[in-house]
């Protein structure tokens, strides 16, 4: 009877409603007022379903996050065709009546961050959490492809049926998965359309609203979200940083903070350093004292350098960023947070691709940190979840297609079997139009170095080890063509192989020597999460930033910002 009640209100209301409304802007679609109608017939199993937001008309192509609009007919259809129940489908005609029918994983640049971040933790959930009624193969094969391959602007449309198929589906997606995981009353109704940008704002306003006190609705969420909670507190020290008038600028000399100098400009780093927290004591003398030798290490530690206590050019930029460019930093990370998924009871790996660090936590212990190479601009790691089932001793490295044609298929024209003789290479097929398929063989100069660690998935990313170790002793470390090399394999491996008493230190290293691959199964999987943060707490209660090595933050400033 629900249902078809539901299915009624919806079909009577294209009929009614496709004639009344007006468009309010040209190139945006009619929106269908499915809400009248609620309160029209307001049956009584639909007192708690009609509280949906009105129609945001004021929304266009000028000021909206995402700049593609569909049809809400379309929404209907969904809503009708799926036979989607009164819960659901009263909330999925609210989130998009408060974005006036604009897209929301996807933009004219491809899937969003919000996307990304969602399906990050979809994959999570279907695979170890309270997920399995969201488990949908065809939505799975779509969503990897799309993120896969976002390269293809020209397709981010409307007007394509499987896109907006696949918006709707993950719309319906995102209100089951808070149905399934939010207890009632943490996150509310409007709180869950707002996860989503809908309009451009200027920083200033949407810090307003963050921290209006009469606001409640994220203070309810950060009960179940604690890495959001903690980066909120930051925004609010930084907010008070920028009506107090921010920080000092800086000599961008790092000669001039050389230790036991004395200096006009050491005295102007102390304010600054004191500011942000990393001196505990207010000093304006020009000395450069103990006391500042370890602030100078507490910054470069929060911005992903090596504690030294010197200053370089470059960290003098970062103590130049403006606290504005700061806060838009907290902003932007604080709308990825919400997509960071629950730590699991086991184990987890995570990787923070800007960190350039992998973190391995069982339950919430940590275990152990190491440093990583990630991929270069041009070559990125992707974001996603991914189970590690698999340690592969002594691999194979099968040459991709691209660096056989830019490299492989020269080197053999010019030396022949003598460049292969030289790489440790062998040809195993072809690729066609004259370009050898080439694996390298297990050894010490294997671009893989001695094992990987695979966690099957559509972007053929994995961890491995590296014969290059010396791009480790580098602060910022994108190098790779997109898989993560490790600084420390065998303490991975011997940390994964822990439980299986076949395995021991000794073993491990031999199996690593070989001259022929050996696979070894990983039971039970461990999950493995590739995140993108550039400010984040951790668990001493540090603020870090890092460089959007990606230019992810730039996009989203383009998208969230109004300038």
């Amino acid at each position: 009877m629900k249902l078809k009640i539901f299915t009624l209100i919806i079909l009577t209301s294209i009929t009614f409603f496709s004639c009344t409304n007006k468009k309010k802007d040209k190139e945006v679609p009619e929106v269908v007022a499915i809400e009248e109608k609620f309160e029209e017939f307001h049956p009584e199993e639909f007192k708690a379903e009609a509280n949906i937001t009105p129609r945001d008309y004021s929304i266009d192509t000028t000021n909206s996050y995402s700049r593609i609009f569909f049809d809400s007919s379309s929404l209907v259809k969904y809503l009708v065709d799926n036979k989607i129940d009164a819960s659901v489908g009263s909330r999925m005609i609210s989130f998009y009546n408060a974005r006036n029918y604009q897209f929301s994983w996807f933009s004219k640049d491809g899937p969003t961050e919000q996307a990304r971040g969602f399906w990050n933790m979809h994959s999570y959930l279907t695979t170890y959490a309270n997920g399995k009624s969201l488990i949908d193969s065809v939505l799975q094969k779509r969503m990897d492809n799309y993120v896969a391959d976002d390269d293809t602007a020209t397709r981010w449309t409307s007007r394509d049926p499987v896109l907006l198929n696949t918006e709707l589906k993950m719309t319906h997606h995102y209100i089951m998965f808070a149905l399934l995981n939010y207890d009632k009353g943490f996150v509310e109704r409007k709180e869950l359309e707002s996860f989503i940008p809908v309009r451009k704002q200027h920083p200033d306003s949407l810090v307003s609203n963050l921290l209006d006190a009469e606001n409640q609705d994220k203070k309810y969420y950060e009960g179940v979200n604690p890495s959001y909670k903690k980066l909120k507190e930051q925004l609010v020290k930084y907010v008070e940083i920028q009506k107090n008038g921010g920080w000092p600028k800086l000599s961008v000399n790092a000669k001039e903070f050389a230790s036991a100098d004395t200096s006009k400009q050491i005295a102007i780093l102390k304010e600054h350093l004191f500011i942000t927290g990393d001196l505990a004591v207010n000093d304006s003398t020009e000395f450069f004292n103990e006391e500042l030798d370890s602030a100078v290490r507490k910054f470069q530690v929060r911005h992903g350098y090596k504690p030294t206590g010197k200053l370089t050019d470059n960290q003098i930029k970062d103590l130049n960023v403006p606290v504005e460019k700061r806060i838009s930093q907290i902003l932007i990370n604080l709308s990825r947070t919400q997509w960071l998924v629950s730590e699991p009871e086991g184990k987890l790996i995570t990787v923070n691709i800007p960190e350039f660090i992998l973190h391995v936590k069982d339950g919430k212990t940590k275990v152990f940190d190491m440093v990583v190479v990630v991929g270069k601009q041009g070559s990125k790691t992707t974001m996603f979840t991914g189970n590690l089932n698999t340690v592969v001793f002594s691999p194979y490295w099968n040459v991709p297609y691209s660096i056989s044609k830019k490299e492989i298929a020269p080197g053999i024209a010019r030396s022949g079997n003598a460049y292969l003789a030289r790489q440790n290479m062998e040809v195993v097929g072809s690729w066609g139009n004259g370009i050898p398929r080439v694996r390298q063989k297990p050894g010490g100069n294997n671009s893989l170095g001695r094992v990987k660690f695979l966690f099957p998935n559509s972007y053929d990313i994995y961890f491995h080890d590296t014969p290059s170790k010396g791009l480790f002793k580098n602060d910022k470390r994108a190098y790779s063509h997109g898989c993560i090399r490790l600084s420390e394999p065998a303490k991975m491996a011997n940390y994964l192989l822990q439980s299986d008493t076949s395995w021991n230190a000794g073993k491990i290293d031999s199996a690593m020597h070989l001259n022929k691959e050996k696979y070894v199964r990983i039971k039970p999987a461990v999950p493995v999460l590739i995140t993108y943060y550039t400010a984040w707490v951790d668990d001493e209660g540090l603020l870090h930033f890092a460089d959007d090595i990606y230019g992810h933050d730039k996009d989203l400033t383009a998208k969230m910002f109004k300038k």
